[in-house]
């Protein structure tokens, strides 16, 4: 629709601009206490994927906001992945979404109307798709295009799931395969094939409904969605906050097809760098992996999977829920563990 390439416009895209985890710690402080206020479920302090607050007994609301800069150049596939991205954190909560509003920045005088306007119908789309209303927003005139959604979402109190909570011995599940990053810079250098992105545009706008199902499995103990911080940042979120280590079976994780040969040749966003510098200290690879089975670990995932840690006798539950909804790739990944916060990969 433009001549302008969306990704030309911004200096990141898609989960990649967050702010890099140790740096996001020192900007918040060191210290995250439970606020208080009774009806706050789920706040601050455990870097979980929404707050939630206590209505009654049998309601809970979920509220979160996510937006970043353009993962793609078509603006309707734009819109579709940031909008299916921010709901996923209300599905990470084992909710349901309700309803959501826009957050919307453009560079108005850069942008043509129609371009604006398909970025802003690909996240209607999405929403349609959830069966909510897409029902207001906010927009500003920005010098970097910025779209997303922030979500209002529903659950059962004593269904809420953390991404606290994980037991010891609990399986790891996995629900998309990695390589989202590595595919958007592949894009972003003109290298990536048709194929490549018609697996990126299929994996980051499949809604993880699949989270509303969980929520009703008490066998579920800790749930998250993999996003910009990697497989392993949100991993070791999981670990703290339950006060656990992990095991990951690096054979056994999922990795898109497409992306496999392009992060094998080194391709992958500068995310995997600042993730790798955050926490690569408490992360304790086998000595026989190679470089780019690494920095898979730490790839920006935009969209990504939702990460379960479930009692061993439920795993194939679990499974059956992920494949009933079209998750082909999920599976079991790795354990959780007695001991310090730190996730192992052989």
């Amino acid at each position: 629709m433009s001549e302008i390439k969306l990704t030309q416009l911004s200096h990141g895209g898609g989960c990649g601009c967050k702010i890099a985890p140790a740096l996001l710690q020192e900007i918040l402080g060191v210290a995250k206490e439970k606020l208080p206020y009774a009806n706050l479920l789920v706040g601050t302090e455990t870097s979980d994927d929404a707050a939630v607050y206590h209505l009654n007994d049998q309601q809970a609301i979920i509220a979160t906001t996510d937006f970043f800069m353009p993962i793609v150049d078509d603006p309707f596939d734009f819109g579709r992945i940031a909008a299916t991205n921010a709901l996923s954190d209300v599905y990470a909560m084992g909710g349901t979404p309700i309803m959501a509003l826009a957050i919307v920045g453009m560079p108005i005088s850069k942008l043509p109307v129609e371009t604006i306007r398909a970025i802003l119908q690909g996240g209607e789309s999405v929403c349609q798709a959830a069966g909510i209303p897409l029902a207001g927003g906010h927009s500003i005139d920005s010098i970097e295009p910025i779209y997303g959604l922030v979500a209002i979402g529903i659950v059962h109190p004593d269904k809420l799931k953390k991404n606290v909570g994980a037991h010891a011995d609990d399986v790891l599940i996995l629900g998309k395969g990695l390589g989202i990053g590595v595919l958007a810079q592949a894009l972003k250098k003109g290298v990536l094939s048709d194929r490549g992105y018609a697996q990126m545009i299929a994996t980051t706008t499949q809604l993880n409904t699949v989270g509303s199902e969980l929520s009703g499995l008490k066998d579920v103990h800790a749930l998250t969605d993999v996003t910009g911080f990697g497989l392993l940042g949100h991993l070791l979120e999981m670990c703290r906050g339950s006060g656990l280590g992990a095991e990951l079976k690096f054979d056994q994780i999922p990795i898109l097809s497409e992306a496999l040969p392009l992060a094998q040749q080194g391709y992958g966003p500068g995310a995997i760098d600042r993730n790798l510098a955050s926490y690569g200290h408490e992360v304790d690879f086998a000595p026989h992996m190679e470089n780019w089975q690494r920095r898979i670990l730490a790839d920006a995932q935009t969209s990504g999977g939702l990460l379960v840690a479930v009692a061993p006798d439920a795993a194939n539950e679990v499974l059956s829920c992920f494949q009933r909804d079209g998750f082909e790739q999920a599976a079991v990944i790795g354990t959780m563990k007695k001991g310090a916060a730190r996730v192992g990969v052989n």
